[in-house]
């Protein structure tokens, strides 16, 4: 291999939070990015080369990608998987991970049905399509359950919860779609493990505990609070995940530890993920810098932990919409090994994702302090409305 100025250009369908990171991971590997991205100046632009203002599912904003890159990837599952697969295979320009495996994660019950025959352990699951077909399906399942929309989504946006026959019509109409019921996972913690799979080799980074709330990812921390024997279960049931999916890259892949130590399948996410964030920081090499070595065919790094690791997200805590104005970040940017990330967002909003912060341990300290302090630091954040 050599290095060249310019170097590789990967193209990259998505300019959100992770292409701004995937743009600060290239940087050092002499790779260098383009996104496209509707929003004008999306927050990955000031970080990467240049951006094509464009839809995720627009064919020609995609076909000037492909045509200016040497690899393609995304960053989000709104991208159009028969497009990248037909662009790709006109420019001749590799696409990763494979469109196929974009095509089974963005259908939930599909990704659910291709893990189930594969053998990997995930909740019980029935297809409805009425509310006729979703009382049918909850009088094997039971109360309460998760009803899901198939495709379109993430951070707790697509999914309704059952809790007795009552709730049927209105969680039904609140999907407004094809949709997907499970079995309520009555989880112990919930775990993750950002699997990666290169040219020839596959890899896992340290499992994860990852603390939602309101199914918005708020925390996470690694080494997770589980035992040795849980946190090795997980990791097997991440390369079984691996041996599925078709593609170089970054794979997210959600987990839920049960009470009796078991591991299932929560979703899997095909790329960098919220849930390895604190990669970054907390491991030799990063969860954007690996997707970006798989995707273009260089050697993978290692991804063992150097200490352990807590992240926490900075959240939206306004009504309705403002310009995005942090305030109190003293505090964090004074705390010893705690690392700021802002996302350059130019809006704020209720629970959007702005940015995180990582704390790498010194010392002795444990999981349990470490949520603990990064919490403690995370305090004086909040948002101010524009004077």
């Amino acid at each position: 291999m050599e290095l060249t100025s310019p170097g590789t250009t990967v193209g990259v369908v998505g300019g959100g939070q992770l292409g701004r990171m995937l743009g600060e991971a290239a940087s050092p590997l002499g790779i260098e990015l383009i996104v496209s991205d509707p929003t004008p100046d999306a927050p990955a632009a000031p970080a990467v080369r240049d951006q094509v203002v464009g839809e995720f599912d627009d064919e020609a904003t995609v076909q000037e990608l492909a045509e200016r890159a040497d690899y393609l990837t995304y960053e989000i599952e709104l991208a159009d998987p028969d497009i990248l697969e037909a662009v790709g295979e006109e420019t001749d320009t590799p696409v990763h991970p494979h469109p196929e495996t974009l095509r089974t994660i963005q259908d939930k019950l599909g990704q659910k049905r291709t893990l189930a025959d594969a053998g990997i352990p995930v909740p019980a699951f029935r297809a409805v399509d009425s509310p006729g077909a979703l009382r049918d399906a909850l009088d094997d399942l039971g109360y309460p359950a998760m009803l899901k929309a198939r495709e379109g989504g993430y951070d707790g946006r697509g999914n309704v919860p059952v809790e007795s026959p009552d709730d049927v019509e209105d969680a039904f109409a609140a999907i407004d779609g094809p949709a997907m019921v499970e079995e309520f996972v009555d989880y112990e913690r919930e775990l993750a493990v950002m699997g990666c799979l290169g040219a020839d080799d596959r890899r896992t980074f340290p499992v994860t505990e990852t603390i939602h709330e309101a199914e918005i990812l708020r925390e996470t921390v690694s080494p997770p609070r589980a035992p040795e024997e849980v946190r090795e279960r997980a990791r097997e049931v991440a390369l079984d995940v691996l041996d599925v999916m078709e593609g170089c890259g970054v794979y997210g892949i959600e987990l839920f530890e049960t009470g009796d130590g078991r591991i299932l399948l929560n979703e899997i996410a095909p790329r960098p993920h919220n849930s390895g964030h604190w990669t970054i920081e907390g491991c030799h090499t990063s969860q954007f810098q690996q997707h970006l070595r798989a995707v273009t065919g260089l050697p993978l790094g290692s991804t063992a932990r150097r200490a352990p690791t807590a992240s926490k997200n900075i959240l939206g805590d306004v009504d309705g919409r403002a310009r995005a104005r942090l305030t109190g970040i003293e505090t964090p940017l004074s705390t010893d090994r705690l690392s700021l990330h802002w996302y350059g967002k130019r809006e704020v909003y209720h629970l959007r994702k702005m940015g995180h912060l990582t704390l790498v341990a010194g010392g002795n300290a444990d999981s349990e302090s470490l949520l603990a302090d990064v919490r403690d630091a995370a305090e004086p954040l909040t948002f101010q409305a524009p004077d």
